[in-house]
């Protein structure tokens, strides 16, 4: 059954552009009192390598590690697509501290439990 509070951020590309809205509106709904979460596929993936995150900075914006690290504090889940790892190739891979490696039905499982979804 959805619950219409939970809310699930998809990001699924490693455009620097497109980090920080999933990131803003995740910290924007825990304040609102809803439960978000946000889920990495694909090539995003390679902004949790340990060292890039903070290579991205955009207009007067914390970096996105910074982002990152605000959302953990927050208490948002941060999951990783482990069907993405293995599409990049990476067996072993440094991520950033606190993101946990889920297999690829979490997401489906997610989506159908969201009251509402949004990909980036």
């Amino acid at each position: 059954m959805k619950d219409e509070k939970v809310l699930l951020y998809v990001i699924t590309t490693d455009n620097p552009e497109k980090q920080y809205p999933p990131l803003v509106l995740a910290q924007t709904a825990k304040a609102m009192d809803l439960k978000p979460t946000i889920y990495y596929l694909g090539t995003s993936l390679k902004i949790l390598k340990t060292g890039e995150a903070e290579k991205i900075k955009l207009g007067s914006f914390p970096s996105i590690k910074e982002m990152i690290e605000k959302a953990q504090g927050m208490g948002i889940e941060i999951l990783v697509c482990e069907a993405s790892k293995q599409m990049l190739g990476w067996e072993k891979v440094d991520l950033i501290p606190g993101v946990k490696v889920v297999g690829a039905a979490t997401l489906n499982d997610l989506v159908l439990d969201a009251g509402g979804t949004m990909w980036f």
